[in-house]
């Protein structure tokens, strides 16, 4: 099989199909002028194009066929191939099959006619062409041809004894060797392999945890915590340092917590890294939480409302003043709900100011102000300066103090609509954190108009979705009642590839909304108890979380487990 070299360069293709921007080519010719590499091996080095997606546009650009090799589990070397392992790794080539004299094979680089004009003549076999993500070729080739190493294996095979000897140091080095350390080669893939696998993997936080005979790598995904494939102890120092001189940090520092941030470019995306560290007993533990500043937030339709709760925060938000508060946990979709009401009302008419501790994302037409203690910027003081700016709409991360709490409703009663969040279990519970704070009720009945619980469940993984009968004990905890319940089916994850084994993928929300009518005021104002008000709201028709969640598992969303899971301590 012949390919075809079009005459637009592939460059032009990577620009025309916007999978990279002019900026990012430009920083790539640079680099690529510096160092003498092909200018596709620069943009893959640097993170500037993600390899899965330059493998599809390269296809497209050369009209070959894509391969998914994650989908071909039942592939199996070739005997008698006169090619080594060493010549496929090097020129990214796995054999697929072999059928009559022709051999198919997938390449990352298809465009190497040398390399093919040289296949042909070393199998004396006709080809036959596919691409694959480089990547998955790597690791395939490992699998059916090599030791079956993973890229940690083979960046750790890169060190020699005497260099893991010189890497586990302790933590009285001085700066300069902890430096070195953390500028060794390997060191640098195996952070860097960190940072891929996390954006790969969907990862939102990346833990690194030492204990006394190990380092422990965890990623949170889907809001839940796996354990990954963990370095030697030995490394200990030398990651943590190299992650450290990313973010800016004080590598000699090991007593103090220290806060940094690192920016990348993975896969194409632009990655905002806040970088924490804690002195524990054995060594630093490290959390960083990935921000994709290039990841479009979701609109409130595709959340997972409830159709009528859609149409009545959507009614709330529209108001011209007032205040409306989000709560949840950390970690429950809060933030990602403001973001898309601020979107849903966002116009050239309105003044929208936010205050945010960080800015996760950035909105369109919206003033985004951070947080910095640091210089007194917190969020009472910083809402006070919002009031002079002449705003529409502002939008606080979070009611944490009194103060923030009564600047907050001042200017809800001031002609401003006002979202927020604070940190309850159930959308009753904010009114009384709010009063807890010592604001006086008739200000808190004259301003908020509504309240949003939330919380985040996993998705059953669409792949391996399969039906089970329900469990009646589950359902007697949750509350379900429901006739002949060990009859009952709902779905619930096998397992497989896509969702990394767990029966999951992605996340979706459920919601408790409470309306706060003229009714609610007057309880307000009399100081009724949260479980007065909770009773009231049901009456009224609010519909819990569980309730919620139930409605979920029942349209095979998500499971019972989940919805256990998230709100286990909040229903009265």
């Amino acid at each position: 099989m012949k390919v075809q070299i079009p005459e637009l360069s592939l460059t032009e293709h990577l620009l025309q199909s916007k999978v990279i921007s002019l900026e990012d080519m430009e920083i790539a010719r640079k680099q690529s002028m510096r160092t003498g590499k092909k200018i596709q091996d620069t943009l893959l080095e640097f993170g500037l194009v993600s390899s899965k997606k330059y493998a599809e546009t390269l296809a497209d650009f050369l009209g070959l066929p894509l391969v998914d090799l994650d989908e071909n589990e039942d592939l199996e070397a070739i005997p008698d191939l006169p090619l080594s392992v060493k010549y496929l790794r090097q020129h990214k080539i796995l054999p697929l099959s072999m059928e009559n004299n022709q051999l198919i094979i997938a390449m990352a680089f298809p465009t190497n006619i040398v390399v093919l004009e040289n296949l042909k003549k070393t199998t004396g076999l006709l080809l036959s062409v596919k691409v694959a993500d480089h990547a998955d070729i790597d690791r395939k080739i490992e699998e059916l041809y090599g030791s079956g190493s993973s890229s940690m294996k083979m960046i750790l095979d890169d060190l020699q004894e005497d260099e893991l000897e010189i890497l586990s140091s302790e933590e009285d080095q001085d700066v300069d060797t902890l430096r070195d350390m953390a500028s060794e080669a390997p060191v640098i893939k195996l952070v860097n392999l960190l940072f891929s696998q996390a954006v790969d993997q969907g990862a939102s936080d990346i833990h690194i945890e030492p204990f006394e005979g190990d380092l422990q790598i965890r990623f949170r995904i889907d809001g839940v915590l796996h354990d990954q494939e963990s370095p030697p102890k030995k490394l200990q120092s030398a990651i943590i340092s190299r992650i450290k001189i990313l973010a800016r940090l004080n590598i000699a520092e090991h007593r103090l917590p220290q806060d940094g941030r690192i920016r990348l470019r993975l896969m194409g995306k632009k990655i905002d890294v806040r970088v924490s560290t804690v002195p524990t007993m054995h060594g630093e533990s490290v959390v960083m939480r990935l921000l994709d500043q290039t990841s479009m937030f979701i609109s409130l339709e595709d959340l997972g409302f409830p159709r009528d709760n859609l149409e009545v925060f959507k009614r709330l938000i529209l108001h011209p003043y007032g205040m409306i508060l989000v709560t949840g946990p950390t970690g429950s979709g809060k933030t990602t709900t403001l973001y898309a009401a601020l979107d849903k009302i966002n116009s050239p008419e309105k003044k929208i100011l936010t205050l945010e501790d960080p800015v996760e994302y950035q909105l369109k037409g919206v003033n985004q102000i951070q947080v910095n203690t640091k210089i007194g910027l917190n969020f009472s003081n910083g809402l006070r300066a919002f009031v002079r700016q002449d705003p529409d709409v502002i939008m606080v991360g979070e009611i944490r103090d009194r103060d923030t709490a009564e600047i907050a409703i001042q200017s809800a009663l001031t002609g401003h609509l006002v979202f927020s969040t604070v940190h309850t279990n159930d959308a009753v519970g904010a009114v009384t954190r709010i009063q807890d704070m010592g604001v006086e009720n008739y200000l808190i009945a004259s301003c908020l108009d509504g309240v949003l619980a939330q919380r985040l469940v996993r998705q059953i993984c669409q792949d391996c979705k399969t039906p089970v009968r329900a469990d009646p004990k589950a359902l007697e905890e949750l509350e379900i009642d429901v006739a002949r319940a060990e009859e009952l089916l709902v779905y619930r994850g096998a397992g497989c590839r896509k969702c990394g084994k767990t029966g999951y993928r992605g996340r979706i929300g459920i919601y408790e909304l409470f309306e706060i009518n003229e009714d609610f005021k007057n309880l307000i104002v009399e100081k009724a108890s949260a479980n007065v008000l909770k009773k009231a709201a049901r009456k009224a028709g609010m519909r819990t979380l569980r309730e919620d969640g139930w409605v979920k598992v029942r349209n095979g969303i998500t499971t019972i487990e989940e919805v256990m899971r998230v709100t286990q301590i909040d229903e009265i």
